[in-house]
């Protein structure tokens, strides 16, 4: 499930359905981990974006966090780390269900 907080940033229909594209994989990551919940906080300060995510998944909890000009490559930048680590995760949960 995402939740997307925009703050004082205002999105269209379009680039939120963009934001749901970038974000297909980590959720599929996420639901093979179970019980996945991931909060996305979008806030502006001058030119600058500040994306935060917020991650609760059934091995844990993380929080991701990128600032950039563009609010289109911070969360390339978010969706990149976040797969990374959903993707540790997985590979930690496959190996503890081997051992």
């Amino acid at each position: 499930m995402i939740k997307l907080h925009a703050g004082n940033v205002l999105l269209k229909p379009s680039q939120r359905r963009q934001i749901s594209s970038l974000l297909r994989r980590c959720v599929r990551l996420g639901k093979r981990l179970g019980d996945f919940a991931l909060s996305i906080f979008m806030r502006r300060s001058g030119r600058m974006y500040e994306l935060r995510a917020s991650v609760h998944d059934r091995l844990g909890d993380f929080a991701c966090r990128t600032r950039q000009n563009n609010w289109q490559d911070a969360l390339r930048e978010l969706a990149r780390s976040l797969t990374q680590r959903l993707h540790a995760q997985c590979l930690q949960r496959a190996t503890t269900a081997a051992a």
